[in-house]
Protein backbone atom coordinates (compact mmCIF):
# COMPACT_ATOMS: atom_id res chain seq x y z
CA UNK A 1 0.00 0.00 0.00
CA UNK A 2 3.00 2.19 1.08
CA UNK A 3 3.79 3.27 -3.16
CA UNK A 4 0.49 4.14 -3.82
CA UNK A 5 0.76 6.71 -1.85
CA UNK A 6 4.45 7.21 -2.83
CA UNK A 7 2.80 7.31 -6.25
CA UNK A 8 0.22 9.87 -5.02
CA UNK A 9 2.81 11.94 -3.17
CA UNK A 10 5.16 12.40 -6.55
CA UNK A 11 2.08 13.04 -9.03
CA UNK A 12 1.23 15.88 -6.29
CA UNK A 13 4.80 17.12 -5.99
CA UNK A 14 4.95 17.74 -9.84
CA UNK A 15 1.40 19.38 -10.17
CA UNK A 16 3.12 21.63 -6.92
CA UNK A 17 5.84 22.00 -9.51
CA UNK A 18 3.56 23.14 -12.14
CA UNK A 19 1.25 25.28 -9.92
CA UNK A 20 4.05 27.45 -7.97
CA UNK A 21 6.05 28.04 -11.38
CA UNK A 22 2.55 29.88 -12.65
CA UNK A 23 2.17 31.29 -8.78
CA UNK A 24 6.40 32.82 -8.52
CA UNK A 25 5.83 35.10 -11.86
CA UNK A 26 6.29 38.64 -11.25
CA UNK A 27 5.78 37.28 -7.32
CA UNK A 28 8.38 37.45 -4.53
CA UNK A 29 9.09 34.00 -4.01
CA UNK A 30 9.34 34.29 -0.09
CA UNK A 31 6.10 35.59 -0.16
CA UNK A 32 5.03 32.81 -2.22
CA UNK A 33 6.70 30.38 -0.41
CA UNK A 34 4.41 31.86 2.92
CA UNK A 35 1.34 31.97 1.28
CA UNK A 36 1.88 28.26 0.05
CA UNK A 37 2.48 27.39 3.66
CA UNK A 38 -0.68 28.83 5.82
CA UNK A 39 -2.53 27.04 2.83
CA UNK A 40 -0.81 23.70 3.98
CA UNK A 41 -0.86 24.67 7.81
CA UNK A 42 -4.84 25.17 7.55
CA UNK A 43 -5.49 22.20 5.28
CA UNK A 44 -3.82 19.68 7.73
CA UNK A 45 -5.25 21.20 10.78
CA UNK A 46 -8.67 20.72 9.45
CA UNK A 47 -7.64 17.15 8.70
CA UNK A 48 -6.41 16.59 11.90
CA UNK A 49 -9.60 18.11 13.52
CA UNK A 50 -12.03 16.60 11.64
CA UNK A 51 -10.17 12.92 12.47
CA UNK A 52 -9.57 13.67 15.78
CA UNK A 53 -6.04 12.79 15.21
CA UNK A 54 -5.41 16.50 17.93
CA UNK A 55 -5.70 14.41 20.93
CA UNK A 56 -1.85 12.57 20.20
CA UNK A 57 -0.13 15.51 20.67
CA UNK A 58 -0.25 14.71 24.38
CA UNK A 59 1.93 11.26 23.48
CA UNK A 60 4.43 13.10 21.71
CA UNK A 61 8.03 13.02 23.71
CA UNK A 62 10.97 15.89 23.86
CA UNK A 63 13.22 13.82 20.88
CA UNK A 64 9.78 13.47 18.76
CA UNK A 65 9.24 17.29 18.86
CA UNK A 66 12.92 17.52 18.07
CA UNK A 67 12.86 15.95 15.29
CA UNK A 68 9.78 17.21 14.15
CA UNK A 69 10.64 20.74 14.34
CA UNK A 70 14.51 19.92 13.15
CA UNK A 71 12.35 18.75 10.20
CA UNK A 72 10.13 21.44 9.82
CA UNK A 73 13.25 23.74 9.69
CA UNK A 74 14.79 21.56 6.61
CA UNK A 75 11.28 21.77 4.81
CA UNK A 76 11.16 25.38 5.36
CA UNK A 77 14.45 25.76 3.93
CA UNK A 78 13.49 23.31 0.70
CA UNK A 79 10.60 25.37 0.15
CA UNK A 80 12.04 28.71 0.10
CA UNK A 81 15.23 27.46 -2.38
CA UNK A 82 12.40 25.10 -4.13
CA UNK A 83 10.76 28.29 -5.05
CA UNK A 84 13.41 30.75 -6.02
CA UNK A 85 14.83 28.03 -7.92
CA UNK A 86 11.32 27.97 -9.62
CA UNK A 87 11.17 31.99 -10.02
CA UNK A 88 14.48 32.14 -12.04
CA UNK A 89 14.72 28.60 -13.57
CA UNK A 90 12.63 26.72 -15.75
CA UNK A 91 10.38 23.88 -13.80
CA UNK A 92 11.24 21.24 -15.99
CA UNK A 93 14.97 21.54 -14.82
CA UNK A 94 14.20 22.58 -11.22
CA UNK A 95 12.26 19.86 -10.46
CA UNK A 96 13.96 17.12 -11.72
CA UNK A 97 16.92 18.50 -10.00
CA UNK A 98 15.41 18.72 -6.44
CA UNK A 99 15.01 15.03 -6.78
CA UNK A 100 18.04 14.60 -6.23
CA UNK A 101 17.11 14.48 -2.65
CA UNK A 102 15.95 11.07 -3.38
CA UNK A 103 19.59 9.90 -3.79
CA UNK A 104 20.68 11.82 -1.00
CA UNK A 105 18.29 10.51 1.84
CA UNK A 106 19.31 6.96 0.48
CA UNK A 107 23.08 7.67 1.16
CA UNK A 108 21.82 9.61 4.89
CA UNK A 109 19.05 6.85 5.34
CA UNK A 110 22.48 4.58 5.32
CA UNK A 111 24.94 6.78 7.28
CA UNK A 112 22.10 7.82 10.00
CA UNK A 113 19.45 4.85 10.34
CA UNK A 114 21.82 1.86 9.18
CA UNK A 115 19.32 1.06 6.37
CA UNK A 116 20.36 -1.49 3.76
CA UNK A 117 21.67 -0.13 0.65
CA UNK A 118 21.91 -2.76 -1.59
CA UNK A 119 23.56 -2.72 -5.04
CA UNK A 120 20.01 -2.17 -6.71
CA UNK A 121 19.37 0.83 -4.41
CA UNK A 122 23.13 1.96 -4.88
CA UNK A 123 22.42 1.48 -8.89
CA UNK A 124 19.18 3.76 -8.42
CA UNK A 125 20.72 6.43 -6.34
CA UNK A 126 23.60 6.95 -9.36
CA UNK A 127 21.77 7.13 -11.95
CA UNK A 128 19.34 9.69 -9.98
CA UNK A 129 22.56 11.91 -9.49
CA UNK A 130 24.47 10.97 -13.18
CA UNK A 131 20.69 12.44 -14.21
CA UNK A 132 21.01 15.45 -12.02
CA UNK A 133 24.36 16.42 -13.61
CA UNK A 134 22.96 15.86 -17.18
CA UNK A 135 19.90 18.67 -16.24
CA UNK A 136 22.54 21.02 -14.68
CA UNK A 137 25.56 20.97 -17.18
CA UNK A 138 24.93 22.78 -20.31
Amino acid sequence: MWWIYALLSALFASLTAIFAKLGVVAVNSNLATGIRTIVILIMTWCIILSRGEAKEISSLSKQHILFLVISGIATGLSWLFYFKALQVGNVSQVAPVDKLSVALTIVLAAIFLNEALTLKTAIGAGLIIAGTFVLILK
